[in-house]
């Protein structure tokens, strides 16, 4: 039995997507190393994951649209890809593209159904695409992962599947994200150039993370003292005119610093160095980066919206995302306080310590083993 993964998402570290299906894959794969196989889209020359280059693997060449529009045309038209993975006995599409597929069961991991709750945070043409093609994808596939409850709310109420056709499976943080010592911290430190205090954000920059609110938060506490800088670590994504507008004209805008990309060696240093994650997300399918930082011990101010909640449980201090005042409270009450500052980050060591991707395989792997069951009884 072969179960080939799409790990596309994680060769072109796409953020989230992207860490979901490398994690995911390395924990399978460790669980059960000649069990696998992996496809993804080789644009621009990426490299294969690094210690995985030994399983079998599929690849195509055309660039990201192309891809999307061609396996959309290829489930619209009934064809089967199946010449794309062969040898494959199920198939797992890690993002939100799935391959049609004749001869192959499928299973579909659905991270968030955002662009239906923000349209207007995404681009116009792929919210299209996502609205033509998600029910599509969902309907088609033979078993969807949602990644958190909250998720598979949305997959219900948006397209009626069935709660049987839904299986949660939480993700976790890597086994690299725990506390580190103050040497490497400050090595870290120097290295991205970083204050002794700081707050962190970490995600792609784009409107749904809510910063031009958190800016307006930052600016008080920054003059109030309490904090000498705010980092946000990773990629500049879409629609972010009006936040760098705003950051333009903010007094605060010296103390605001961009390190980008930060390598996962150095990341957890970074965590660790926060005087706290601020989660301003106005909605997140999981929010993992949540549970990176208690793994590291860094206290964690997050949204009290969608699914922060349920990643963040009761190691997290929470605030109405559309509320500066309330955000920049929450955040001001754990920045002055020290106790609470000692126990959100023992709640959430001990939060973090209930998620593990060794988990997430165990479960994924039992719903395979459903799905081929299945589908062995519908061809007898």
């Amino acid at each position: 039995m072969t179960i080939t993964l799409d790990v596309s998402a994680a060769v072109h570290r796409r953020a989230g997507l992207g860490r979901y299906a490398e994690s995911l894959a390395r924990a399978l794969v460790a669980a059960d190393p000649d069990g696998y196989a992996l496809f993804y889209n080789a644009e621009r020359g990426v490299e294969p994951l690094a210690g995985l280059e030994h399983l079998p693997t599929r690849t195509v060449a055309l660039g990201y649209k192309p891809w999307r529009v061609l396996v959309w045309m290829g489930q619209l038209a009934g064809l089967g890809f199946d010449r794309l993975v062969p040898g494959a006995t199920l198939f797992h599409a890690t993002e939100h593209l799935l391959l049609p597929l004749q001869g192959v069961p499928t299973v579909l991991t659905v991270h968030d159904l955002i662009f239906r709750h923000l349209p207007e945070h995404h681009k116009p043409l792929n919210r299209w695409y996502l609205n033509a093609t998600m029910p599509l994808y969902c309907r088609r596939a033979d078993h969807v992962v949602a990644v958190s409850e909250c998720t598979r709310r949305d997959l219900s109420a948006a397209y009626g599947l069935p709660p049987e056709k839904v299986t949660v499976v939480h993700e976790a943080a890597d086994l690299r994200f725990c506390p580190q010592p103050p040497d490497v911290v400050a090595a870290v430190r120097a290295r991205y150039h970083l204050p002794q205090r700081y707050l962190l954000s970490v995600g792609t920059i784009e409107p749904r993370k809510n910063l031009t609110r958190l800016l307006a938060a930052f600016e008080s506490l920054h003059a109030a003292g309490l904090t000498a800088g705010w980092v946000l670590v990773g990629r500049r994504g879409w629609l972010t005119d009006d936040f760098f507008a705003a950051l333009e004209r903010s007094p605060a805008r010296e103390a605001v610093l961009f390190p980008g990309y930060v390598p996962d060696d150095d990341l957890p240093a970074i965590y660790t160095g926060a005087q706290a994650l601020v989660f301003s997300s106005l909605y997140e399918g999981f929010g993992l980066p949540i549970l990176e930082a208690m793994a590291c011990g860094a206290p964690v101010v997050a949204a009290r919206t969608s699914s922060l909640p349920e990643v963040g449980g009761k190691a997290a201090r929470y605030f109405d995302p559309t509320e500066v005042t309330e955000m920049e409270g929450a955040i001001r009450a754990v920045l002055e306080d020290a106790t609470q500052q000692v126990e959100l980050r023992e709640r959430g060591l001990r939060q973090a310590a209930r998620f593990s991707w060794q988990r997430a395989a165990s479960e994924t792997r039992r719903i395979y083993e459903a799905v081929l069951a299945a589908w062995g009884e519908s061809r007898e």
